[in-house]
């Protein structure tokens, strides 16, 4: 029952029961109540306190962004099958066989990097190595066409008359004729350098007859009537080549879009003599666009891309997708003289800047 009173007057109570806990039994009665009443106005207080409860929260956050983080690991870690196909290609920057227009001076040395077999692993590698580094922000097509998307390194289930010999980017629109005005920048730029250019081929050109040693700088023909003199070749600048072409390297060095970085990246003058004839070529990749810049454009000449035919014109520029089958021929008589064409290889206007990130380190030159 109640017992004892407080110093002051106050009469405080205390439940009995066994062992003197709160509920149990005892006897209470009637004047019992108002005290009860009293002792359950008080706060209750949680078996449960709130610091614990924020702990348990961050911890389970925690593990939430844990099991996130895990998931992008295996993600990005996931083996990226093989690009196959891509043995069938005669080097990074020409078609399967003999002289390609601007690009490496012939097939590869079995050890060369970049080519079928051995270029399997190492894009594999690279692109891992680059989402490590970076991120794989941006780069589901790049990721896809990795991964062995349909048609990869050239064989006919793309389009049937685009068949890339290495790489094809997928999901990007592709035309044999890019308009001028998707790189309106670059293509004012090379046309404003017609007059330099052409200075420079005149001081590099020879009489191309074949009878005489191959001046320095010029590639060796792998075709009958085909040579080239490159500034860059797959991503490389030439110095000694550069420095005797002062305005066309000018030139190159105020392009935005130049795939200056990268093996796919060729830039030089192409020499076609008349008779000579390619045909039934490919690039090695969609996610270029090869800028034609006419330098002597005689009569007779021919250029066929994807079925399409288009005429060159001396100083001014035609954006071709290389990766369509294309056709060049020099119809014209000996009297005509050779066709020349400084050729610039840029970047696809659609190919997005963490894409092109992504394929500059992936395709990067060899030290």
């Amino acid at each position: 029952m109640w017992k004892g009173n407080c110093p002051g007057g106050d009469q405080e109570a205390a439940i009995e029961g066994p062992g003197g806990e709160l509920g149990g039994p005892g006897n209470w009665g009637l004047e019992d109540a108002p005290d009860l009443l009293a002792r359950a106005s008080l706060p209750v207080m949680l078996p449960w306190p709130l610091p614990l409860a924020s702990s348990a929260l961050t911890l389970l956050l925690g593990a939430l962004t844990s099991l996130f983080l895990w998931y992008c690991y295996r993600l990005g870690s996931q083996d990226i099958q093989a690009l196959g196909a891509g043995s069938q290609a005669g080097g990074v920057s020409g078609g399967p066989r003999g002289c390609p227009e601007v690009g490496r001076p012939g097939p590869r040395s079995p050890g060369e990097p970049g080519e079928g077999p051995r270029a399997e692993g190492l894009v594999s590698r690279r692109l891992r190595a680059y989402a490590r580094r970076y991120s794989w922000a941006g780069m589901g097509r790049v990721r896809r066409a990795a991964q062995g998307g349909p048609g990869l390194g050239g064989g006919p289930g793309i389009l049937g008359i685009q068949r890339p010999g290495l790489f094809f980017l997928p999901d990007l629109p592709s035309a044999p004729f890019v308009p001028r005005d998707a790189q309106r920048h670059d293509v004012e730029l090379l046309e404003s350098s017609f007059p330099a250019i052409l200075r420079d081929f005149g001081a590099v050109s020879w009489d191309f007859s074949g009878t005489t040693p191959l001046p320095r700088g010029w590639s060796p023909p792998l075709a009958p009537g085909c040579y080239q003199l490159l500034l860059y070749q797959a991503g490389r600048c030439q110095p000694s080549n550069c420095r005797r072409c002062p305005g066309a390297y000018r030139a190159l060095r105020g392009l935005r879009s130049f795939m200056s970085a990268n093996t796919f990246g060729n830039a030089g003058f192409s020499v076609l003599l008349p008779g000579a004839r390619l045909e039934g070529r490919c690039g090695p990749t969609n996610a270029r666009v090869r800028c034609h810049l006419g330098v002597k454009i005689p009569p007779g000449c021919e250029l066929v891309v994807g079925g399409e035919p288009q005429c060159w014109a001396e100083g001014h520029c035609l954006l071709v997708d290389d990766s369509f089958l294309y056709t060049v021929a020099h119809n014209g008589s000996p009297e005509d003289g050779p066709r020349v064409v400084f050729i610039v290889d840029l970047w696809h206007p659609n190919v997005a800047g963490a894409e092109r990130q992504a394929l500059d380190f992936v395709f990067a030159p060899d030290p």
